[in-house]
């Protein structure tokens, strides 16, 4: 049975005011209303805006006004009341259309934009719930659950599907999303599914029904997945002194350091390291080790359908996410990592003249680092095989021909370091090497667009070395003069990231009496801080400047943050990526690209309003049946918007059996905050 929503505080701090007697009043008050989950009571009650640091003292209950009709003689009162209430909502709007054209005289054209769009967004509203009351209790109740098979079912990276469209050498492996791969139904939880291990701890041990994978799966792999994985009733132990390579994940990172010239991986930080792509990544050990370095890395891998890098890597509470570069591009910018990695990866770099290696060159930052580490290096074992020798001259040639500088080679390992400057490029002999991209097909808004023939980023203001960018943790705040490469004020950034820090401490006061209620009291012991790293993956769909990641991580939380930039609204990621953050571009009519169950808590900030304003090819629906793909049972929802869209999405969290709170945000009437937690609901009422 899934925790209500309205617990209350079991230890920990107390909150300033009444809120303490509020919350625990509330536990008692509506545990016999959530015995009957049709009631569906909801407590509103209000904080402080971003600005503001005390919660508020005053709160409320009300009842959900969606409840079925059952006597004839209402409904058809009620479709009177529905026909007239459209009819005057009709009326209205075309009255505060008539305001508004006559307003633009007397007042200015910015503030009465603001009033056309928010009647505008009311009137949306409306007509959604009308729409709903209706079509009869029907539409209102409860959203069923998809059958068994779709349990680790990652949409648009159907596999068998692509293959019977003739999709071949490797491009049935890339994302193609199509009608076929729209979710609408909720994804359920596997059999024995148990609640993640919170941050550390959940970096060393998983639970094994929680990830695709089996005990005979695990026991009869190779020795090298061994090394990895210990097996032990029903969880997988991971240790660093076992790794994907023939020496620990220690001893490997710090061959990795010496070969760069440093002392070990602690200075890489100095070097200019901040984030690393890892292509490949096995399980995340690699990641899981720089994480404590203050480095952060971004596993990518294929999609697989058991035993999955992936999944594994974000059960561990390391940033992954399912991309292939088979034949498209990835989602992100050019000039986008510090270093690239790609260990025991089984891409074949020689294939298609070097364009798998071309796409590395172009996610590279200036000065950046490729490091590889594969079985055809050339060594005293592989130089004897003619075919492997063919392969590893290739990638070493094409190497030279990218103006990659060869710094060292240990055992496996190779390291090249790209160049900071551009002047090899002009200085290669005429028809050597790969050209130039050209101007109009060297942007930085790539979305899965195909993988071209030349080297990308060469025309970018963005072209800094990462020997001259400032070094971590500086790099969050970025310099005047890089914040004008991107179209930003510094006062502007500074606003944004205290605005916040402030949003941020109103969002930890609010959960954590509710997460901290889920930490067991040990006797003798004190209680840690609220909430105690019970949210590691976080997921901000509307990421803006990435300011929800740098006031985290100013609070000191143990989280890592995905920062999605909508397609639909202004592109802010290569300033987020210049940050030192980690993100990617998505269309959220589409599938994210990861499994399910990935993340503790998702955050949007005016994502509604984003994608209400566009001519969308998908519903707000479709969008909540993927953040509920998406989120951990148990997992937390924090939207802040419009009033009207909040009470839209809060009808939806409804009836996607979410436990929902609005709460109110003084300081902006016209906006309040939707916070929501996924019940975790046993598997027994799922269809098979």
């Amino acid at each position: 049975m899934s925790r209500p929503l309205h617990r209350g505080v079991s230890g920990g701090g107390r909150l300033s005011g009444n809120i303490q007697d509020y919350l625990e009043d509330s536990q008692m008050k509506f545990k016999p209303e959530k015995e009957d989950l049709d009631k569906n009571r909801l407590s509103v009650f209000a904080i402080n805006s971003p600005s503001k640091q005390s919660v508020q003292e005053k709160c409320y209950t009300v009842t959900d006004p969606f409840s079925p009709v059952s006597s004839r003689k209402r409904y058809k009162l009620t479709l009177f009341l529905l026909k007239l209430s459209l009819f005057v909502i009709v009326i209205l709007a075309l009255m505060g259309s008539f305001w508004w054209t006559l307003s633009l005289t007397t007042a200015s054209r910015s503030h009465a934009f603001r009033g056309y769009r928010r009647l505008q967004e009311q009137l949306v509203s409306d007509l959604w719930d009308i729409g709903e009351l209706s079509l009869g209790s029907s539409r209102i109740k409860e959203l069923e659950f998809c059958s068994l098979d779709v349990e680790n079912y990652v949409p648009c990276f159907n596999v068998t599907e692509n293959l019977e469209l003739g999709l071949t050498e490797g491009q049935e492996q890339d994302r193609h999303c199509g009608p076929t791969s729209k979710l609408s139904c909720l994804v359920p939880p596997p059999s024995g599914y148990k609640i993640p291990h919170r941050w550390p701890t959940g970096r060393d041990v998983i639970w094994i029904d929680n990830v695709k994978i089996n005990a005979q799966q695990v026991l009869s792999s190779g020795s090298l997945t061994k090394r990895m994985m210990l097996l032990d009733d029903d969880q997988i132990s991971f240790s660093f002194a076992s790794s994907m390579v023939d020496d620990s994940i220690e001893d490997y990172s710090h061959q990795i350091a010496e070969m760069i010239g440093l002392r070990n991986e602690s200075y890489l930080v100095q070097a200019g390291v901040r984030t690393v792509l890892d292509i490949g990544c096995g399980f995340g050990s690699f990641g899981a080790h720089l994480f404590q370095k203050q480095i952060l890395t971004m596993c990518i891998a294929n999609y697989e359908s058991s035993g999955s890098q992936v999944e594994i890597t974000l059960e561990r509470g390391i940033p992954a996410m399912v991309a292939s570069f088979t034949s498209k591009k990835l989602p992100f910018p050019s000039l986008s990592f510090d270093m690239v990695h790609s260990a025991w990866d089984g891409i074949v770099w020689n294939h298609k003249a070097g364009i798998h290696l071309l796409e590395v060159d172009r996610v590279l930052r200036p000065g950046g680092y490729f490091v590889w580490t594969s079985p055809i290096v050339n060594t005293r074992a592989s130089v004897k095989k003619k075919d492997i020798l063919k392969k590893w001259d290739f990638v070493r040639n094409f190497a030279k021909d990218l103006c990659w500088d060869l710094l060292s080679q240990q055992d496996k390992t190779v390291v090249w370091k790209k160049p900071s400057n551009k002047d090899c490029y002009a200085s290669r002999s005429q028809g050597s090497g790969p050209s130039i991209c050209k101007v109009g097909r060297d942007v930085e808004s790539l979305y899965y667009h195909p993988l071209e023939a030349c080297i990308g980023g060469t025309h970018s203001r963005r072209w800094i070395p990462i020997e001259k960018r400032p070094k971590w943790p500086s790099r969050a705040t970025l310099s005047s003069k890089e914040l004008a490469i991107h179209g930003v004020l510094h006062d502007d950034l500074i606003e944004d990231d205290l605005n916040w820090k402030s949003a941020v401490r109103n969002y930890w006061s609010l959960l954590s009496p509710l997460i901290f209620s889920d930490h067991p009291k040990r006797p003798g012991i004190e209680d840690p801080v609220p909430p105690y790293n019970m949210v590691r993956n976080v997921l901000d769909m509307n990421a803006h400047f990435g300011g929800f990641n740098s006031a985290l991580l100013e609070a000191g939380k143990s989280v890592w943050v995905m920062n999605v930039v909508p397609t639909s609204g202004p592109n802010n990621l290569p300033l987020i990526l210049d940050r030192g953050f980690l993100g990617v571009l998505h269309d959220w009519c589409e599938a994210f690209p990861t499994y399910p169950r990935t993340y503790d808590l998702v955050h949007a900030e005016g994502f509604l309003s984003l994608e209400t304003a566009k001519q969308r090819r998908c519903s707000i629906l479709d969008v909540f049946y993927e953040i509920d793909r998406l989120l951990r049972p148990e997992g937390w929802v924090i939207l802040r918007d419009t009033t009207s869209l909040i009470e839209t999405a809060r009808t939806i969290a409804t009836r996607l059996k979410w436990e929902a709170r609005v709460v109110e945000i003084e300081s902006n009437s016209d906006e309040k905050l939707l916070v929501c937690q996924k019940p975790f609901v046993k598997r027994r009422s799922y269809p098979s």
